[in-house]
């Protein structure tokens, strides 16, 4: 089992490394409010789980989970992450994040953006396109019929490997969309982002509804009907 690295721990993070720790794996989790704000959290993990400073969780981690919001991400570790596989959940909302240009004109990603902050590491954009909730309430064994997959992209195909074997670990299948740049295809406002998993269409357009399982099948059709607005 890994040692993974957590550089937020809020919802997303949370919820992946309580899937980890019942896996087997061990969680080094950190945030920009410091150690003490996760006490609470390592005392639900028990002793597979410790807090630390985000330069700590990045060095002690075999492997790293950044889910912090976009604007943040110039603030992750460099050095530490330096020949390091790092799993990126980040979106773009502009409307907390403040414009970026270079994502306006869609002349990169998300990921890329990080990939570009981190030259040294292996970035695999994964657990973007999916509510919180639904990470847990979805997870099934490896083999169970009910199992569902998750997007991924990155350049590296051993990092991506990795990231397939975490995403089994804790009772998910990867769905390898290709390089890093392909990662727009389930970004926030495709037809892959979201309202895929959902069970029922929420009455009030939000997020906490019943998740439904997804198979490549599903996915693949929405992937390949996905549309950057200069296409459209």
């Amino acid at each position: 089992m890994s040692i993974i690295g957590f550089i937020g721990s809020g919802n997303i993070g949370g919820t992946i490394a309580r899937l980890a720790v019942a896996a087997g794996h061990e969680v080094v989790l950190s945030n920009r409010r410091g150690p003490d704000s996760l006490a609470g959290l390592v005392a639900e993990l028990g002793p597979k789980a410790r807090a630390a400073t985000p330069a700590e969780a990045a060095a002690a981690g075999e492997f790293v989970i950044v889910t912090v919001p976009l604007h943040a991400y110039k603030s992750v570790p460099v050095e530490e992450l330096r020949g390091k596989v790092v799993i990126d959940t980040d979106n773009y909302y502009p409307q907390r994040d403040e414009q970026i240009p270079e994502l306006d004109d869609e002349s990169t990603t998300t990921s890329e953006l990080l990939q570009a902050h981190l030259p040294e590491s292996f970035v695999v954009k994964g657990f973007n396109n999916i509510y919180f909730k639904h990470i847990a309430e979805l997870a099934r064994p490896s083999g169970d019929a009910e199992r569902s997959v998750l997007a991924i992209a990155g350049d590296d195909a051993a990092a991506k490997q990795t990231a397939t074997a975490f995403l089994d670990s804790i009772g998910w299948d990867a769905y390898d969309v290709g390089p890093l740049a392909e990662g727009w295809r389930f970004q926030r406002d495709t037809p892959a982002y979201g309202a895929v998993y959902f069970a029922v269409k929420s009455p009030d357009g939000g997020f906490d509804v019943p998740g439904r399982q997804v198979t490549a099948a599903d996915l693949e059709p929405l992937l390949k009907a996905a549309k950057r607005y200069r296409d459209m």
